[in-house]
This record gives C-alpha cells, sequence and structure tokens, in this order.
C-alpha cells in the first residue's frame, strides 16, 4: 500500500507512492513540485521562514485554549487528528525547503544539536 502525502497548500504534493520515505526523497519530491509550478522563485530563505512560522502558528490554534490533558487526547477525535496531521505536515514540508534552499542536513543538525544538549544538560 503506497502513502499519500498530505496537505491542501504549502506546496506539500499529494500523490500516492510506494516509494520508501526518506529525508532527500521528500525534499526532491517537493523541489519538483515547486518547479513544476514555477514557484522556486518565491522560495527564498525569507519566505521559506515566514511560512514556517505561519503553519507552526497554525499547528498551536489547535491546541491553544485545551487543557493538558485535552491537549494529550487531541489525536482521539478523528477530524482534529486530520487537522494536526496537516499542520505538522506543512510546518515539515516547509522546514525541509528551507534547508534544502540553504544547504543544510536536518538531521545532521539535529543529531549535532542533540550531542551539544547531552553535554549541556548531563544526566542526573
Amino acid at each position: 500500500m503506497g502513502r499519500r502525502s498530505g496537505g491542501d497548500h504549502g506546496g506539500t504534493p499529494g500523490r500516492v507512492t510506494d516509494e520508501p520515505l526518506d529525508v532527500a526523497g521528500l525534499q526532491r519530491r517537493l523541489a519538483e513540485f515547486a518547479a513544476a509550478r514555477d514557484w522556486r522563485q518565491f522560495h527564498t530563505p525569507k519566505n521559506l521562514v515566514a511560512a514556517l512560522s505561519v503553519e507552526a502558528s497554525e499547528l498551536v490554534e489547535i491546541f491553544q485554549w485545551l487543557t493538558p490533558e485535552e491537549s494529550s487526547r487531541v489525536m482521539a477525535d478523528p477530524d482534529t487528528a486530520h487537522r494536526v496531521t496537516d499542520e505538522v505536515a506543512d510546518v515539515l514540508s516547509y522546514l525541509l525547503q528551507l534547508c534544502d534552499v540553504l544547504d543544510v542536513d536536518p538531521l545532521a543538525a539535529l543529531a549535532a544539536k542533540i550531542d551539544r544538549n547531552e553535554k549541556r544538560f548531563p544526566s542526573a
């Protein structure tokens, strides 16, 4: 069974694929999607960071007035779960596009940050 990438905006493709999911492959699909629509001209670091911020805010909006207990159960409601997964996809889409434009390896950046945090905040 293939996977469908979600989202109806944010430049997230919606085709079904049997290809395994990996960061480079997703970045390539996003770049191809944008190039086919002549959107790459708009994908400057400034614009991508702004779009990322907007999408992250849309994710925050879902949780804004929930109690901690309600927020822990947010995925139990199918409509809310769908909204959450769409916004997560949009945030990740813009983050991956930003990394592509800036030539940042997001997995290497995260691994390095975890390493620094382990040194900065040693376990008890």
